[in-house]
């Protein structure tokens, strides 16, 4: 099943918006979360962890959720298929493993906001800032792959080939015949 040319450049334009917003966002975060852990001034600290989690619940969450079904609807309806090229299922298997850990992790994120603002202190909390680089750092390599797409096709997809290249040889004899 394939999209045509306007509808697939509609749903790749949202998929790398929600995307690249993901990441923006975790980028923002990341800087929140080390003022957080690093911050000496209580107000700011208190600040930084409430605006963490206005950040993942409003922002971070509704971008990642978004880019992993476009990116599912943009794989399943266009020539890359999900399961034709490594780069696409690799990639889309960090997004949903990142998805996943971030639901996990929004929790935690919410309820460091709600010590923070409660506490007299809120200096001595752990923040999450393994999290926030591991993040980071997988939405990188997703971009990576989407750049610069290394060559390799899954099994399915050399047996896709196949079947393609034997059925235009087909066409060609059958149109010459």
């Amino acid at each position: 099943m394939t999209m045509p040319p306007r509808l697939r450049k509609v749903v790749l334009t949202l998929h790398v918006a929600t995307s690249v917003g993901w990441l923006g966002a975790v980028c923002a975060y990341l800087a929140l979360d080390i003022t957080a852990v690093t911050g000496q001034d209580v107000a700011t600290v208190r600040a930084a962890y409430a605006a963490m989690a206005v950040t993942v619940v409003y922002a971070i969450v509704p971008l990642a959720l978004a880019s992993v079904l476009i990116g599912l609807v943009n794989a399943l309806c266009t020539a890359w298929g999900l399961f034709r090229h490594y780069w696409v299922l690799v990639k889309f298997l960090l997004t949903v493993f990142a998805a996943t850990v971030l639901l996990m992790q929004t929790r935690t994120v919410t309820g460091l906001a709600d010590v923070a603002t409660a506490s007299a202190d809120p200096r001595d909390l752990p923040g999450t800032l393994l999290h926030s680089i591991g993040g980071l750092g997988v939405l990188l390599i997703a971009l990576v792959l989407s750049v610069f797409k290394p060559r390799g096709v899954t099994r399915y997809g050399w047996r896709r080939q196949q079947d393609e290249r034997r059925t235009e040889r087909a066409r060609r004899t059958h149109r010459v015949g």
